[in-house]
């Protein structure tokens, strides 16, 4: 094995606060982009070298606008993905807009505690950055499966059971 398999990836990411949420501090989301960047990267055996990410936290118009604007679709969403695909320095670049009030509406309406539903939108965003998609069943079962990994080794249970 040579010396560039065993490194981890670099992750280099912004944070925005639009709609401020005291329970997610860039602490926190780094954490769990870090989380998604590393299975991500075991799981693609070293595909890229690194992220240049950001996250934006919105209310309910910005993200009813991009929704709109790029998915032409007239509601709010809980999470949006840019994915801009990797870079001649094998980064991949990406921007994860997250939209409070409904992350805040669906983790109450799921019975799951907000924290919990914000980071597995934060590794579903941050996945979806790094390339990976759910709109055949084979890549959907594969991301899920990778992102109810992740989320088991931090002691949140699978979001896509019923509760």
């Amino acid at each position: 094995m040579n010396k560039t398999s065993k490194q981890k990836p670099e992750l280099s990411l912004s944070v925005q606060y639009p709609k401020a949420e005291p329970r997610l501090p860039r602490w926190r989301l780094r954490a769990w982009v870090q989380r998604a960047l590393y299975a991500a990267h075991d799981d693609l055996q070293q595909s890229f070298t690194g992220a240049n990410l950001s996250i934006r936290l919105v209310g309910l118009p910005e993200a009813q606008s991009l929704n709109h604007s790029y998915r032409k679709k007239a509601y709010a969403t809980n999470v949006l993905t840019f994915a801009y695909g990797q870079q001649p320095d094998g980064k991949i670049s990406g921007d994860i807009v997250i939209c409070v009030p409904v992350l805040q509406r669906e983790a109450k309406e799921q019975h799951k505690k907000f924290l919990a539903h914000a980071a597995h939108l934060t590794l579903h965003g941050t996945l979806h950055a790094l390339g990976y998609d759910h709109l055949k069943t084979r890549e959907a079962k594969h991301m899920e499966s990778l992102e109810t990994r992740i989320l088991a080794q931090m002691g949140i249970h699978d979001p896509y059971l019923l509760p």
